[in-house]
Parts: C-alpha cells; sequence; structure tokens
C-alpha cells in the first residue's frame, strides 16, 4: 500500500509541475507577442518579463520533469517581428 501512496504522490507532483509549466508556457508566449507588437510598431518595447516568467520555468525544469527555455534577447524580438 506505501508503495502505491509513493507512486501517487510522485504523479501528483510531476502533473503539478506540468500544469504550472503550461500556464508560465502561455503567459511566456503572450509577452513574447506582445514585445513584438510594440516591435512591428515602433515603440519601445522590453524583454523584461519575457525573461521573468522564462527563468521561472527554468527554475522548474531544473526538477527533471518541463523543458527548458531560453532566455530572449532584444535582437532576437527584432529579426522575429521583421520576419513577420
Amino acid at each position: 500500500m506505501s508503495v502505491h501512496k509513493a507512486i501517487t504522490k510522485h504523479s501528483t507532483k510531476q502533473n503539478h509541475l506540468v500544469q504550472q509549466f503550461i500556464r508560465l508556457d502561455e503567459e511566456r508566449e503572450l509577452a513574447i507577442d506582445e514585445a513584438v507588437k510594440r516591435c512591428q510598431a515602433g515603440d519601445a518595447f522590453s524583454t523584461g518579463r519575457i525573461n521573468e516568467v522564462t527563468q521561472k520555468i527554468n527554475t522548474l525544469a531544473r526538477q527533471g520533469v518541463v523543458p527548458q527555455r531560453k532566455l530572449v534577447t532584444k535582437q532576437m524580438v527584432e529579426e522575429y517581428a521583421g520576419r513577420l
């Protein structure tokens, strides 16, 4: 019985990490979209919020369940916006 409880506890923890990752990844994508829109409009933009969320994702990734994400530079946003 204790093995079953341990497996259940482990699975629950992994599921929680995955759910956090999904929420943070969506938040990161929204921040990227906002920066790209601002860049395309010629407005000032920052990668601060993108990288703040990225750091949270990478902290989760160190627990071995979810993938890491790269930090984003202004140049990366500009290059991507130029390709659209």
